[in-house]
């Protein structure tokens, strides 16, 4: 079993490398319709598995149509990092999409709401101060 040290180095080397392959290496067409980004890389203890979290801006059609375009392209992604990365044994590659994004913005939008709604109460009270 590798050591903590060993896996998160290999977990951002193999998102160094899928970041690279979605630039310039998967020619699926599906892959283009949104932009993508790699977010986060899980490696196991064993090495032996690859959760890869993507990130998809775009409509929800075109979060669908790049999955699957990912998903096809995992023997491609697997084979290509079998020959950039040095390891024993390639490990199994998983795309996953996350929306930690997404959700990030819906919270601030939603506190920028709050903000400009407690506004004009603080300027009443301002004023009443006066």
């Amino acid at each position: 079993m590798a050591t903590n040290r060993r896996v998160s180095r290999v977990a951002e080397l193999i998102r160094r490398e899928v970041s690279q392959m979605l630039l310039n290496g998967i020619k699926d067409d599906r892959v283009g319709t949104g932009m993508v980004s790699v977010t986060d890389v899980d490696v196991s203890g064993d090495l032996q598995h690859a959760k890869i979290y993507v990130s998809i801006y775009g409509t929800d059609e075109a979060r669908e149509e790049t999955m699957a375009g990912l998903k096809s392209a995992t023997g491609y992604v697997r084979s290509e990092l079998g020959s950039r990365v040095r390891l024993r044994r390639t490990p199994e590659v998983i795309f996953l999409e996350d929306r930690s994004i997404e959700r990030g913005n819906k919270v601030l939008s939603l506190l920028n709401q709050i903000k400009d709604q407690q506004k004009p109460e603080f300027e009443e009270r301002a004023e009443d101060i006066d």
